[in-house]
């Protein structure tokens, strides 16, 4: 297979991911603990889905930007800022929604800074800057690099205590944007600044999978050198969480490692299956979250703040909770059903060709 041939494989990855993200963010009421964040250390099927969307943005900063040979060319630079800015604002467009459909519409002086699309628009951007402006390298070095720095704030700035008063990440976004302003319900907002220090590690990984997909001639060999990093990845983070515990709140060192380990194993077995054995029927319910990802994670979000707030959500709900009583399997049907209804949105852009690129 050609170099430029697109891989089927990366947007069934990226679909499943956002498919995934729809999911563990919809559920009502109680739901099952592997569909809900880990307290505080380890890690449940939830708090994989975030870290695989990251990993499969790395790749496809690439996998973009080799397009024009990473020359920073004016063009190119203007692209990556106004794409950082826009996926930014939408995120803080997404937090004042949730307050302006109360009627909270001048919430700016207790408005959320962070969140999910403020994460990926500061990772993006950066990664991307890295790209063009940086020798590739020294990839590793960079990635390496980053992590001991983190591990070091971790360990010297109390990183792992479960107290605000005490952790550095808590107290970091505490000083810069003002308690009005940041995440209350744990100690650390899980998508608070200093935390994404080490998710731009994460994404250079993928940029580094990235590489290794375009430099290698084949598919075969793509899957070997992924599956390869992948395993090395994995017994790297489970190694390093005894020191540094798998901790998805402050993507400690641990969870960037083992999070893009299973993100590699999978796109490698995806590649296998799709791209190599040509096992596609399956395939098509992934795509369409896929190829419009962030578009349809935007969506879901604006849906699930309004459906919330006119009463919809419950509604809904209770009709499944009268015909299914176990109340975590009516959170897990509800949450099924969100994801179907996004992907009808999603499925007519498909049918129609139209895909939204923010």
């Amino acid at each position: 297979m050609e170099k430029s041939k697109r891989l089927l494989s990366l947007d069934i990855l990226r679909g499943i991911t956002v498919a995934g993200m729809i999911l563990v963010n919809n559920g009502w009421g109680e739901s099952f603990e592997m569909l809900r964040h880990s307290k505080w250390n380890g890690m449940t099927p939830c708090d994989l889905v975030f870290p695989f969307f990251l990993f499969i943005m790395g790749i496809s900063c690439y996998l973009s930007l080799v397009k024009s040979e990473f020359k920073p060319t004016p063009q190119v630079v203007r692209r990556i800022v106004k794409r950082t800015v826009l996926l930014f604002v939408i995120g803080l467009f997404i937090n004042w929604f949730d307050h302006a459909i109360e009627g909270d519409f001048l919430c700016f002086d207790h408005l959320r800074i962070w969140a999910v699309m403020q994460r990926i628009a500061l990772c993006y951007g950066i990664v991307s800057l890295f790209a063009l402006f940086c020798n590739h390298r020294y990839t590793i070095h960079v990635i390496v690099g980053i992590l001991v720095v983190y591990t070091a704030i971790l360990v010297f700035g109390n990183g792992y205590a479960y107290d605000a008063d005490v952790n550095i990440l808590a107290q970091a976004d505490l000083k810069l944007f003002g308690y009005d302003h940041i995440y209350h319900k744990s100690p650390v907002d899980p998508e608070g600044l200093m935390g994404t220090i080490s998710s731009v590690a994460h994404v250079l990984l993928g940029f580094y999978c990235g590489m290794l997909i375009r430099q290698k001639d084949t598919v075969e060999k793509k899957v070997i050198a992924l599956f390869v990093v992948g395993t090395v990845l994995v017994i790297g983070g489970y190694l390093l969480s005894y020191g540094l515990p798998i901790n998805k709140r402050i993507w400690s060192p641990s969870y960037v490692m083992m999070t893009c380990g299973l993100a590699s194993l999978l796109q490698a077995f995806l590649m296998y299956v799709v791209d190599i054995r040509q096992k596609t029927k399956w395939t098509t319910f992934f795509h369409v979250f896929g190829v419009n990802a962030l578009a349809l994670y935007v969506s879901s979000e604006l849906l699930q703040i309004f459906l919330k707030n006119v009463g919809m959500s419950e509604m809904i709900y209770n009709g499944i909770h009268a015909v299914i009583v176990p109340l975590k399997w009516a959170s897990l049907v509800y949450a099924l059903y969100f994801v179907l209804l996004n992907f009808a949105i999603g499925y007519v852009l498909y049918r129609k060709n139209i895909y939204i690129k923010l």
